[in-house]
């Protein structure tokens, strides 16, 4: 059963901006979970199974995933476990926005290329324990600013998480430079960022790369657990996301910018890789008020 939840709620919306709790059992998350707003799910006791997207991982004990608007996941126990879930819209913090002060955006969320999670050590664990316990003891307090308050807790909570998740990629490359099929899949991440705009299939980067696309295919496979094509098209959709949702530029023009001379085309595309329409996705993460935001700013 699940402890008491703390939740605030955006006054002019009326629908959800941040919510945290506490679970004594993950069995609510036993099927594919798509909420419209970031989540943080720390497992603080047992095991089991975890699916995003469409790989699987082996969870235990003090492990946090994150996941963004729309991305798919579930967990089955294998074990009891219990833990602590964070919700929060992007309406209430947008990581594009503070992407300079928080610095989560490709690190903890939306990063196509390494484990959706961070393993937490004991020091770790009690220092994101206490940033739970304050934003708990201040949601009940209900004081002045509270809104501001958690939003503080939550801007350090991500810097934390993020802090460590850096440490973690640094320590995987560091492991990877002596092998060969690593330098290859390193290059083939380079090529991604900068050519995902106007290269939209794995024949594309295998040619740049002086290899073949099964061999492509061979090693991404043994090192992402996905195929070249999963690793495009997720790239191209993080890019139309932040578009719908940072910008009022039309799907048509979004479509373009990314290479997509059929409009009708990239939106079947888009709602193939999240199960939502651009304009279903924009609605729902609050564009118009982003946009509104940063044209003031």
């Amino acid at each position: 059963m699940d402890k008491q939840t703390h939740t605030l709620v955006n006054p002019q919306s009326g629908e959800l901006a941040f919510k945290l709790y506490r679970f004594e059992s993950i069995r609510h998350f036993d099927h594919i979970q798509r909420p419209n707003y970031y989540s943080l799910v720390w497992i603080q006791s047992g095991e089991g199974e975890a699916q995003v997207e469409t790989e699987k991982y082996v969870y235990r004990a003090n492990q946090l995933f994150s996941f963004s608007p729309y991305q798919p996941f579930m967990f089955q126990p294998q074990q009891p476990s219990s833990g602590v879930v964070i919700h929060f819209h992007p309406d209430f913090f947008c990581i594009h926005k503070h992407h300079t002060e928080v610095a989560c955006d490709g690190v903890l969320f939306n990063n196509i290329y390494e484990s959706p999670f961070i393993q937490l050590c004991e020091r770790d664990a009690q220092s994101l324990k206490w940033i739970v316990e304050e934003m708990e003891h201040d949601i009940q307090q209900n004081s002045l600013a509270t809104n501001e308050a958690i939003l503080s807790y939550l801007k350090l909570f991500l810097i934390h998480c993020s802090r460590i998740k850096k440490k973690e990629d640094v320590s995987n490359r560091e492991l990877e430079e002596d092998q060969p099929e690593k330098f290859i899949v390193q290059r083939l991440r380079e090529y991604i960022e900068t050519h995902y705009r106007t290269l939209h299939t794995p024949s594309d980067y295998a040619a740049l790369l002086n290899i073949t696309p099964n061999a492509l295919t061979k090693l991404v496979r043994a090192t992402h657990h996905k195929t070249p094509s999963a690793l495009i098209s997720e790239r191209i959709i993080i890019e139309a996301k932040r578009e719908l949702y940072l910008t009022d530029k039309s799907v048509e023009e979004i479509a373009l910018e990314l290479g997509y001379d059929d409009p009708f085309y990239f939106s079947r595309f888009f709602k193939k890789q999240t199960e939502v329409s651009p304009s279903v996705y924009r609605k729902t993460v609050g564009q118009n008020k982003m946009a509104a935001l940063l044209k003031k700013s």
